[in-house]
């Protein structure tokens, strides 16, 4: 069945704001901002008649999207979507010793080496394959018009599970609070068709 499918960066919390590692492990609420954010795209969006909402099962996806879910949209929580583990590091801000830690890691994403994590986290190939999943479920979905809130990280290995990419591109990926990735899915393929669009708050 085609699709039209609206991916969906939550909006922005405190742990965002101070450059905290949230992770799948960090719960945390919207902060103003991202309230304002996830009210500025229902604003813009409202007029889509969605026939589904998705968000991960962590509170600031929900939260995003919780203007649609108010006007009795069907919605379900899938934590297949939650954002990437990022293990000890999760909670912390960001030193120069963590940055070198991620960077190696990334460096080794790069060269293949896809089953590097950090400690206590979770890999490339782990993500990769709870989303892939996902997108399989997706397909199988009878709903139309979906709207999708997921996380930054996520956000970049799904577009490389769509088209068809190698792990290794999830690095060209850029992504903001609430930016939207437009998808379409027409005769068993996939289209890109925007990427990361901040129109509702430009």
């Amino acid at each position: 069945m085609n699709k039209t499918i609206y991916f969906l960066r939550h909006g922005e919390t405190d742990f965002n704001q101070k450059g905290i590692i949230q992770g799948s492990g960090v719960d945390a609420d919207l902060n103003e901002k991202g309230r304002e954010q996830g009210q500025a795209f229902f604003d813009y969006y409202k007029k889509i008649d969605f026939d589904l909402l998705i968000c991960s099962a962590l509170k600031r996806s929900y939260q995003t999207i919780l203007p649609f879910v108010k006007l009795g949209i069907r919605h379900k929580k899938m934590a297949e979507i939650n954002e990437m583990n990022w293990g000890v590091m999760e909670g912390k801000a960001v030193t120069p010793e963590m940055k070198a830690t991620y960077g190696e890691m990334i460096r080794q994403w790069g060269t293949g080496n896809f089953d590097a994590k950090l400690e206590n986290g979770e890999s490339a190939r782990e993500l990769s394959d709870r989303l892939t999943v996902f997108i399989e479920a997706l397909k199988e979905m009878p709903e139309e018009k979906i709207l999708v809130c997921t996380h930054g990280r996520s956000l970049r290995c799904l577009m490389t599970i769509i088209k068809g990419q190698h792990l290794r591109e999830m690095e060209g990926y850029r992504h903001s609070n609430t930016g939207l990735f437009l998808v379409k899915y027409l005769d068993g393929n996939f289209q890109v068709v925007s990427e990361n669009d901040l129109t509702h708050i430009s």
